[in-house]
């Protein structure tokens, strides 16, 4: 069973912060994945979404389909997983607890006020302009974590509280929900 630290939360709201210094400090070897990391590896094609040559709207169903599968395969392979991700479609908690549903899920949401997240998204550049204000109005409506995380505490606070709780081995989250 592999062990997975799942951060949620919006655009920008500090989930690769949080998870670089995690890795840094916790005791085992993990994996730190997300779509940025598929992104800026020059994985998608993203100069060519950009210029609309290719929808990302065509491609973007298979792409996430892969990578929740992708998911599963490293983690049933013995690969443990600080996953960053947001959940923003409806069904993809539910996908995702099925697919990981034999390896050991810690929830954490990623909370962070709106006007920081908007400040954020328009500092980075790389986001669309009003994708964080939708994150925070949708993305945590009806998910149940092992621990919520508020991105204004300091990141060695966040990490501490974090180990913490995972170390506890409670499981009280949607994930664990799901698995029933």
């Amino acid at each position: 069973m592999a062990q997975i630290i799942f951060l949620h939360g919006a655009s920008s709201s500090g989930k690769s912060t949080i998870a670089k210094a995690l890795q840094d400090r916790i005791e085992m070897p993990f994996w730190h994945i997300s779509i940025d990391h598929l992104r800026d590896a020059g994985l998608l094609p993203t100069r060519r979404f950009k210029s609309g040559e290719f929808r990302w709207a065509d491609a973007r169903s298979a792409f996430f389909d892969g990578f929740h599968g992708s998911l599963k395969a490293y983690a049933d392979a013995g690969n443990n997983l600080i996953l960053e991700h947001i959940l923003d479609k409806e069904n993809w908690l539910e996908m995702l607890a099925r697919l990981l549903a034999q390896h050991d899920v810690f929830f954490a949401g990623v909370h962070c006020p709106l006007e920081l997240l908007v400040e954020r998204e328009a500092a980075r550049g790389d986001r669309p302009i009003g994708s964080a204000r939708q994150d925070y109005e949708t993305i945590h409506v009806g998910k149940a974590y092992d621990i919520e995380l508020n991105s204004t505490d300091s990141v060695d606070a966040n990490v501490e509280a974090l180990l913490t709780a995972w170390r506890s081995d409670r499981r009280v989250s949607s994930f664990t929900r799901q698995r029933g």
